[in-house]
């Protein structure tokens, strides 16, 4: 049990870690990679479910698709120019979850996610995208133009009709409007 602790405790740790990529575009306090996960699965369990695919599976690729950024932190593309982390990701997964009872399962989600040929890693890697691009649309509403290209830029590396659709949807939506229609209370 103390392996799982110290696990949970790293997986804590994405709390504290911002997506960098935001910087860039002049957001000063980007969301953080725990923030971007949670949406990132609630959007993965909706398109499995929209797709007829194994929605468990695909929540977990999406929960477990940024958990090394906990020890390398997020780099964006900018700085993927001059250091690519991504050789290392899956040896760095591997080494968080290697005392865990489920570290093959973890081990082959990961995999799974990184390779993206199955309908459950190409929902997740579109839910991936799709929450950058829903983050966006946020910003640019907070005040941040520079970060529209975000939003523009996830269309087209959409791979699944559930992906795309939700994306098309995406595209004329107000980020306020979810709230303008409750019950109010008297």
């Amino acid at each position: 049990m103390e392996q799982i602790a110290r696990f949970l405790f790293e997986v804590g740790h994405m709390k504290r870690v911002a997506r960098s990529g935001w910087w860039v575009a002049g957001v000063r306090d980007p969301e953080s990679i725990a923030e971007h996960s949670f949406r990132t699965a609630w959007i993965g369990y909706i398109l499995a479910q929209k797709s007829g695919a194994d929605a468990g599976r695909v929540v977990l690729m999406c929960l477990a698709h940024d958990v090394q950024e906990a020890r390398i932190n997020d780099q964006h593309k900018v700085g993927q120019a001059y250091v690519d982390p991504k050789p290392f990701e899956g040896r760095v997964f591997r080494d968080q979850v290697s005392g865990l009872p489920s570290a093959q399962e973890l081990g082959a989600v990961h995999r799974e996610y990184e390779l993206g040929e199955t309908l459950e890693a190409k929902i997740a890697r579109d839910a991936d995208r799709l929450e950058c691009a829903f983050q966006a649309l946020e910003y640019v509403d907070e005040g941040h133009p520079p970060c529209r290209p975000w939003f523009v830029n996830a269309g087209p590396t959409l791979q699944t009709g559930a992906g795309k659709a939700l994306y098309e949807a995406l595209g004329g939506a107000d980020p306020h409007e979810w709230y303008q229609d409750l019950p109010r209370v008297p």
